[in-house]
C-alpha cells in the first residue's frame, strides 16, 4: 500500500492545535479594506477552528495532521 498523499494547499491553510483540534485563519482580510471597519479588520486576524462539519473533509486532506 503506497503513502497517502497530502493536499498541500490544504497543508498551507490549516494547522493542527496541541489538542489535536484543527486551526484555520479567516478569510477576507487581504484587500478591499477601506470599506471594513476597524473592529471588523481586527477580528479577521484572529484564528478559529474549523467547524464540526468540515472536520471529516480536512482530515481527509490531511492524514498525517
Amino acid at each position: 500500500m503506497p503513502k497517502m498523499k497530502t493536499n498541500r494547499g490544504a497543508a498551507k491553510r490549516f494547522k493542527a492545535t496541541g489538542s489535536g483540534k484543527i486551526r484555520r485563519n479567516k478569510a477576507f482580510s487581504s484587500h478591499i479594506l477601506t470599506k471594513k471597519s476597524t473592529k471588523r479588520k481586527r477580528n479577521l486576524r484572529k484564528s478559529s477552528l474549523i467547524d464540526d462539519a468540515n472536520l471529516k473533509a480536512v482530515k481527509r486532506m490531511l492524514p498525517y495532521l
